[in-house]
């Protein structure tokens, strides 16, 4: 039936882009699903109505709130009817694009579900074009709760009406969310402003996109230039253009970028979100690193949600280790079986798993797992502040395919990798060993600028762990460190990104501090930083425990 409409073009168009630049279902509520009695239900649900598209069988167009015309795509499920209803799945999609509508195939950096996946699974199937992309109207405004986090709000008053649906009371759908990235942000802010959803499972989203865009304030300009390309085709707020504007000019995060978005997505609204949720982010994802996930994480599990974690070798980023066998297309269907449709026995995951380098799935009951001794190694030195030499890229070729050879493509430019201007700390190990969690670096230090006048741009250096006999940073993860050339001496701490890595006896790291790197915007050049000391600390783990693939 539905299986036959035209494939979805959003991934050609995508490369293209980057490249210039009811009544009560038969099955009973589960007992943790946050659509109960307490739920409140919009009093205007009743109102809310989407017209076809002629032509097409599965378009819709919504009038949300303020008036703007939202473009829906509804697939219910082939099996669904008034007499057999089934849970819903609101499943959104990356920056830039439109919702799916291919039923056998996934899009760019959304989710890695289908929705025909979905349907074998037993669940009706909505995707949207967000404000500002594809078909529907009005400008992106970066996930918010007040313009984003509305129109899915109407939505979801919109699926109760349906037929076929099963729902927990009237207006009241019985009802999950995937997606990854923009899709991925999304869940978090309806779950916490509806608590009709019943639960979510976010892939690669992020905590802060202050932490996350522009880490130290320091501007992620390959990321940034990969974004904003990605959303040349659609209407953005402009507060957002003229946060690249800026960053691209200066090397710097404005205040008033750093407020705009510090007001967008999950960050400030986590601590209402009792859903069961389920976080998925890539252990080489250096847009949205696993620091984001694990902040995610810690306040959930503050709040008494039910929450697991799990890092696979993807995301915003190339995979250019052993991918392993961490399926997160499969844990977000077991999630939505459990806490959607009440399946006790669904294969959750519980607790945190992670895949190393090696391709290895690791498991904890928790995050952090049982803390091991601390690895830790000193050194000093100099490094001359130039241009020439920083990190990236890797000199490892990504081997993805299809829709994943287009994000390695773009990934792989702005990817770390060994820098040949560095100052270099050796790092050895006793015994076989998990490193799991943030680095701590300590610097002290005397560092002056160029003796042609003051630098206008950011003083920086860069900090990346290298694993030298395979020549890959460990997760692709490379972090901003602040410093003051002022020639008095000065010390700074800070943590570096969050890492997975299986160390051995035979292991070889280097902690590198380098001057420059492809990741992020260019800091002052011309001076010299004269390390006295510098210390790096790595978290270990025990008892981790290793997951055999079925």
């Amino acid at each position: 039936m539905l299986r036959s409409v035209r494939a979805h073009l959003t991934p050609v168009l995508l490369a293209t882009a980057l490249a210039t630049t009811g009544l009560v279902g038969a099955v009973a509520p589960p007992a943790s699903a946050a659509g109960s009695a307490d739920c409140r239900v919009p009093s205007d649900w009743r109102a809310v109505r989407a017209t076809e598209v002629e032509g097409s069988a599965y378009r819709r167009t919504m009038t949300s709130f303020d008036g703007t015309r939202i473009n829906l795509n509804w697939f219910p499920n082939p099996d669904a009817s008034a007499s057999a209803r089934m849970p819903t799945i609101l499943m959104g999609p990356g920056w830039g694009q439109a919702g799916d509508t291919t039923i056998d195939a996934t899009g760019v950096l959304g989710s890695p579900l289908s929705i025909g996946a979905l349907w074998d699974s037993g669940y009706n199937v909505l995707t949207w074009d967000p404000r500002g992309f594809g078909r529907s109207g009005g400008r992106a405004t970066v996930d918010s709760a007040q313009f984003e986090g509305r129109d899915v709000r109407r939505m979801i008053s919109w699926v109760a009406r349906q037929s076929g649906v099963a729902v927990d009371r009237a207006g009241d759908p019985r009802l999950g969310m995937v997606g990854g990235s923009y899709g991925g942000g999304i869940q978090f802010v309806t779950a916490a402003t509806d608590c009709r959803v019943d639960a979510i499972a976010p892939i690669i989203a992020w905590n802060s996109l202050v932490t996350s865009l522009g880490k130290a304030r320091t501007p992620k300009a390959g990321w940034s230039a990969i974004l904003m390309a990605a959303s040349a085709g659609g209407r953005v707020d402009p507060r957002v253009t003229a946060a690249n504007d800026d960053q691209l000019e200066t090397g710097r995060v404005s205040e008033a970028s750093l407020r705009f978005f510090a007001s967008r997505g999950p960050g400030p609204l986590l601590r209402r979100i009792a859903q069961p949720t389920l976080i998925i982010q890539g252990t080489v994802d250096d847009l949205f690193t696993p620091t984001e996930a694990v902040r995610n994480y810690e306040i959930l599990r503050e709040n008494g949600t039910t929450v697991s974690m799990a890092w696979y070798c993807g995301g915003h980023g190339t995979c250019l280790t052993d991918p392993g066998s961490i399926d997160p297309g499969g844990l977000s269907v077991a999630w939505m079986d459990r806490y959607v449709k009440g399946e006790r026995s669904a294969p959750v995951l519980r607790g945190f798993e992670f895949v190393d380098q090696d391709g290895r799935v690791l498991t904890a009951k928790a995050y952090p797992p049982k803390a091991g001794p601390r690895v830790t190694a000193r050194g000093s030195g100099t490094l001359e502040l130039q241009q020439a030499g920083g990190s990236g890229p890797p000199a490892v070729r990504p081997s993805g395919t299809g829709v994943n050879a287009v994000v390695d493509g773009l990934a792989w430019r702005i990817t770390p990798g060994p820098a040949a201007n560095a100052l270099n700390v050796p790092i050895r190990f006793a015994a076989d060993t998990v490193v799991v969690g943030a680095p701590r670096l300590t610097l002290a230090y005397t560092g002056t600028a160029a003796p042609t006048g003051e630098c206008t741009r950011l003083e920086r250096v860069f900090a990346q762990l290298l694993d030298t006999r395979t020549g890959i940073v460990v997760g692709n993860q490379i972090t901003p460190i602040p410093i003051r050339l002022d020639g008095r001496p000065r010390s700074v701490s800070v943590p570096l990104e969050t890492v997975g890595y299986s160390a051995t006896v035979d292991s070889r790291l280097s902690l590198q501090i380098v001057a420059n790197s492809n990741a992020y915007a260019e800091p002052c050049f011309g001076g010299t930083l004269k390390v006295g000391r510098v210390s790096i600390s790595l978290p270990t783990a025990v008892g981790m425990r290793t997951v055999t693939a079925d």
